[in-house]
């Protein structure tokens, strides 16, 4: 997609993150950047009647919130300011990513989120079942735009959603000049081989594994033209590991490898890490 990055504030305390992720992300994609404020529909009261006053105040809370968001990024030329009606802020911003063709959609952590780490808020959450872009999502307290490691991480596995999350990476490597890195976990040998295998078998499962992973890397390595990739296999528990990879400035995962085409899923792995990671992390559609 070559459309605009949707940025999706809502005037709390995480809106500046966005709002520094979004900016960054639609100028390193020379793409037009969105800031879109959703704000109830009217709701009929009686038969042809809405409550004029509610619907106006609502409207005018919406417009303070732009205010705000303008006066955050310093007003900058070629931005466009929306204010939408819908039923709640995913729909309304899934509606508009899929009307504009968006190439990202940005949203903020929730207000319950611990600095410097990822908690989606319900929105977030809304729009990472069925998205039809990537979802972008900003950890709280992230003042400074990405670019201070030189590295976009990817966690990569050899999948169809695997290879759309390095599709997607490599496309912003290309335009920042950074270094891609794949990261590839072998999960610990009690959450990978039967009860009761052994130790024996499990030291030759787990090599047999990094053998495999290895493989694949190098081949995706080669796969991305015009873009410096290093990779590395890790062992340990999956999450936690990528949680912990604070050398990048963002990392990009894939959606659940099942369900619809071109459609945000989280999957296990995407789902937990939107909970623990300390980088803005970037789920990606099916392709």
């Amino acid at each position: 997609m070559t459309g605009p990055v949707i940025t999706g504030v809502d005037g709390g305390s995480c809106a500046t993150d966005a709002l520094t992720l979004g900016h960054w992300a639609a100028g390193l994609l020379e793409a037009p950047l969105v800031v879109a404020v959703v704000h109830p529909a009217p709701a009929a009261i009686g038969s042809g009647r809405v409550d004029a006053e509610w619907v106006a105040d609502r409207r005018a809370a919406a417009d303070r919130v732009l205010d705000g968001a303008r006066a955050t990024l310093g007003d900058p030329p070629g931005v466009e300011y929306q204010v939408l009606a819908s039923s709640s802020a995913a729909h309304g911003l899934h509606d508009l990513a899929e009307l504009r063709q968006a190439s990202l959609l940005v949203v903020g952590s929730g207000a319950a989120a611990p600095a410097s780490r990822l908690f989606p808020g319900s929105t977030a959450e809304r729009l990472l079942a069925g998205s039809v872009c990537p979802v972008a999502v900003a950890p709280s307290g992230m003042t400074t735009p990405p670019g201070t490691h030189g590295r976009i991480g990817v966690a990569y596995v050899d999948t169809p959603d695997g290879r759309a999350a390095l599709k997607s990476a490599a496309r912003l490597a290309r335009r920042t000049g950074q270094t891609l890195r794949l990261v590839t976990v072998v999960a610990r040998g009690d959450a990978a081989l039967p009860f009761l295998l052994g130790s024996d078998a499990e030291r030759a499962f787990l090599d047999t594994a990094r053998e495999t992973y290895e493989e694949a890397l190098r081949k995706a390595a080669q796969a991305v033209p015009d873009v410096t990739v290093e990779w590395e296999v890790r062992s340990g528990d999956v999450v936690e590991t990528l949680a912990e990879l604070t050398d990048v400035d963002v990392l990009f995962c894939g959606s659940r490898g099942y369900g619809p085409a071109r459609r945000v899923l989280l999957g296990g792995v995407s789902a937990r890490l939107l909970r623990r990671a300390r980088r803005p992390l970037v789920v990606v559609p099916r392709a």
